[in-house]
């Protein structure tokens, strides 16, 4: 009998499954969806309601650049500012002033880098066709690329139809990648623009930009009060590559703690699918 008691002990000790002393750590983000994506692996290391579709604020914009740049339309061409494109969604600061003239190139930068909105409607106000072609190559992009969840019903994300998930935008992250002037934008960390009233200095809207220990290839951030705060990004942490989405954050710098949190939790070592903490 006892030795049928130490011959079983003796192979659960050579079990391969092993017994954990305690819960593994997860990342305790604060964002109510999010996923991890490491490129290299081409693996979700982290993902929490990854696939409730929400919605998505000026994330929307990576998508109305990409279009815009897909048109081939001249970088160089002259964008005044117009009445129209104020927001008739809801009221959204801007620095830019109606009267304001700049290049399409530059008036892209504002888009993406300090998420000007009216930067993005005059983007789409002058897309060949207007607004609403631009919104309509948007979601035509988005089915192009397999993006079921994902769903657009204006160019500055102020719409809460804008909406998407976690792991959908995962894809838009990898696919507005392939665009040199949209990475190049949205890792500016100020722009100067210069205007008939003076130069109008702009910020990045990403302050982990402003931390030289990040390399970050792209970075978008968004926020209305119905999507709360989001953040999407491409950066190296650890060694690898990685993309980063954090939708629905309550506070404002939030979904940026959230990849900070993020960024420990994998230079710790971790490395497999977890549950949401």
């Amino acid at each position: 009998m006892w030795a049928a008691v130490l011959a079983s002990a003796l192979l659960g000790l050579m079990s391969p499954e092993p017994v954990l002393a305690a819960p593994v750590r997860t990342p305790g983000i604060h964002a109510a969806h999010a996923l991890v994506y490491d490129e290299a692996e081409a693996r979700v290391v982290y993902e929490r309601d990854a696939d409730r579709q929400v919605p998505i604020a000026s994330i929307t914009k990576l998508m109305t650049a990409m279009v815009v740049l897909d048109a081939r339309l001249d970088p160089a061409e002259t964008i005044v500012i117009q009445e129209d494109d104020k927001s008739t969604v809801k009221p959204a600061r801007s620095r830019l002033a109606v009267g304001s003239a700049a290049s399409r190139g530059d008036v892209l930068r504002l888009a993406l880098m300090a998420s000007d909105n009216r930067a993005a409607l005059s983007l789409a106000r002058t897309y060949p066709g207007g607004t609403g072609a631009a919104v309509a190559a948007m979601n035509a992009k988005a089915t192009s690329l397999g993006l079921g969840s994902t769903r657009f019903a204006d160019p500055s994300g102020l719409d809460p139809g804008n909406v998407s998930t976690a792991r959908d935008l995962v894809m838009v992250v990898r696919a507005a990648l392939k665009y040199p002037a949209i990475q190049e934008a949205t890792t500016l960390r100020e722009f100067a623009l210069p205007t008939s009233r003076g130069v109008v200095r702009f910020g990045n809207t990403d302050g982990l930009l402003r931390k030289r220990d990040w390399h970050i290839e792209l970075s978008k951030t968004g926020y209305i009060s119905e999507a709360g705060r989001c953040l999407v990004l491409h950066a190296h942490i650890a060694g690898r590559a990685m993309t980063l989405v954090f939708l629905g954050a309550q506070g404002k710098y939030s979904a940026i703690a959230d990849a900070v949190r993020v960024r420990q939790w994998l230079e710790s070592g971790a490395r497999a699918v977890k549950p949401a903490s």
